[in-house]
């Protein structure tokens, strides 16, 4: 986090893109699954994988929060030069995420059959989606931690190292889903396997990063705070829950779409929130790779450097959401074909169609998640929540019941859009609020950010 003599631009650079590479790969752990699955089990076992998605999610949700909060918090204490506050923050969290991951194993355990059923396991897909989700369990704790430390890292000042280890992670998971799946015949837990054992891997390459002579951030023996452990719920509760949104959309979606379209309807909106996944990701990894620098700023009380890189992850957010709105329209049809035989010419020809429709909302959503993830940096997590839990979950069920009543099933396909236009108008009123109120009381002048280069 040593930025002498960088301008601010190239930071953001530094930070930010490998930062979406990551989450890029991140969300294509359950897109290779859904592959190697829909080609080397059935539609039907693809179908299984979108139904279980939402655990998987709820899983990175819990990585999210205590990552995020985190190292939000480590990075303030080095911003403030507190190096032994920072590690002893860093070691706290790895214990409670243990603890965490252990009593959601054993939830999970427990409560097999009722999460099953419900998550909208159907008669043909119950038995897909235990598998799935069993095959998964043991590996509960790499998932928590895979991303905690992948965060962590970037805040330690090695992005490319964190984007390296994620890498590696979801090449051997591409490569365990052909072995697992294709070769070995394990069906739709080999899917599971592939990508539990690929999450540990990352989880070995942190550690050894963590453990070696070049991190900053190291394990010390922690001063156990039940206020900072509140701290971090509080800070990383909105990312967290952007996170769970995703699975949460998938749930509702999953539901209205059986009752008003059908089975087949499921095998459309999985091939539909894969892309979704990969837009949605890629705005998160561009809030994600800011974080760390605002925080450090934030700490160093150097609001104008803050105020800067905001501006330049909101313009980078709509470039991205420009190209992947473009990308979708034109691209429809062949992303549908790799998932789907062509025997069933009738179900191509309406995913691409509806999947169109829906790649509207992927204008939007950038400025949504880009808001809540500066809020989140400078430690305003009232703000960031409201656009959350807003974006993801009440707005979106909100708007899913109301194309519904107005337009039935095909309904269901512009609910994002509606959802994430509506959340613009308040992440707008939050910033415009938030940016008044700063103007209001700041006490040093733009030019005062010293430590930080001019863009020449």
């Amino acid at each position: 986090m040593n930025f002498e003599g960088v301008s601010l631009k190239k930071a953001f650079w530094r930070f930010v893109w490998p930062s979406v590479l990551a989450q890029w790969i991140f969300a294509l752990y359950t897109m290779v699954d859904g592959m190697f699955v829909a080609r080397g089990v059935s539609e039907v076992a693809l179908s299984a994988v979108n139904i279980a998605s939402p655990f998987v999610n709820f899983l990175f949700s819990v990585s999210i929060l205590f990552a995020v909060g985190t190292s939000t918090i480590v990075a303030i204490f080095l911003g403030q030069g507190k190096h032994r506050e920072a590690n002893q923050a860093n070691t706290q969290n790895l214990a409670v995420s243990g603890v965490i991951a252990s009593v959601i194993m054993a939830a999970v355990w427990l409560c097999l059959d009722p999460l099953v059923m419900f998550l909208g396991a159907t008669e043909s897909t119950v038995g897909y989606v235990r598998h799935y989700i069993l095959s998964i369990l043991p590996f509960t704790w790499f998932f928590i931690s895979s991303y905690t430390f992948e965060t962590l890292v970037k805040t330690d000042g090695y992005p490319r190292f964190a984007a390296i280890a994620v890498t590696t992670g979801a090449l051997t998971n591409c490569v365990l889903d052909y072995l697992f799946v294709m070769v070995f015949r394990w069906g739709i837990g080999g899917a599971g396997v592939a990508t539990g054992i690929s999450q540990m891997l990352t989880v070995f390459l942190y550690l050894k990063h963590f453990l070696g002579e070049k991190a900053t951030i190291r394990f010390a023996r922690p001063d156990w705070s039940f206020g900072q452990f509140c701290r971090v719920v509080k800070i990383g509760l909105s990312s967290g829950l952007t996170e769970l949104s995703a699975g949460f959309t998938v749930f509702l979606f999953n539901h209205a779409i059986l009752r008003y379209i059908g089975e087949q309807g499921i095998v459309s909106y999985t091939i539909i929130a894969y892309v979704n996944t990969i837009v949605v990701m890629s705005m998160v990894g561009i809030a994600q790779g800011i974080q760390p620098l605002i925080s450090f700023y934030y700490g160093k009380g150097q609001r104008a450097a803050c105020s800067r890189l905001l501006r330049y992850a909101v313009t980078t957010a709509v470039g991205m959401a420009g190209a992947a709105f473009l990308g979708s329209m034109a691209g429809a049809d062949g992303m549908v074909s790799l998932f789907i035989s062509e025997n069933l010419e009738s179900l191509r020809v309406y995913s691409a169609a509806v999947f169109r429709i829906f790649s509207i909302s992927f204008l939007v959503l950038g400025f949504n998640i880009v808001g809540a993830g500066y809020f989140t940096a400078i430690e305003r997590p009232k703000e960031s929540l409201v656009i959350s839990l807003g974006r993801g979950m009440v707005i979106m069920a909100a708007a899913l019941a109301g194309c519904i009543a107005l337009a039935g099933g095909k309904g269901i396909w512009w609910a994002p859009t509606v959802s994430e236009t509506v959340c613009l108008g308040i992440t707008l009123i939050l910033v415009c609020r938030h940016i008044r109120r700063e103007t209001a009381t700041a006490d040093v002048p733009h030019g005062a950010v010293t430590p930080v280069m001019d863009e020449s």
